[in-house]
């Protein structure tokens, strides 16, 4: 699907650097989402780097996951060539 998440990097501060499938690449900001229910858990950096892709879709291993329309909706594009753009943060880990 077009929505569908080929890349996902964990960065500083609960964000992720994500490519879609269309070829749309951005920051998602996880923070907002700490404080609620099963995302609780992502406050620990050591599980929030274990982030993956499954069917497409950004999700971390014990099921937590971001839904493709929240996703697409809240991604802040980034311009720059992906190596560029981990360049400034240092990525913790890169999943593809």
């Amino acid at each position: 699907m077009y929505w569908d998440v080929k890349t996902v990097t964990p960065l500083s501060d609960y964000r992720l650097y994500v490519e879609i499938a269309d070829g749309r690449r951005g920051i998602f900001d996880v923070k907002p989402y700490l404080d609620h229910g099963v995302f609780h858990e992502l406050r620990n950096q050591d599980y929030f780097k274990q982030v993956s892709i499954v069917l497409g879709a950004v999700t971390w291993p014990h099921e937590q996951d971001i839904a493709p329309e929240t996703l697409v909706a809240e991604l802040v594009p980034v311009d720059a060539p992906p190596h560029d753009a981990l360049k400034r943060d240092r990525p913790e880990a890169a999943h593809q």
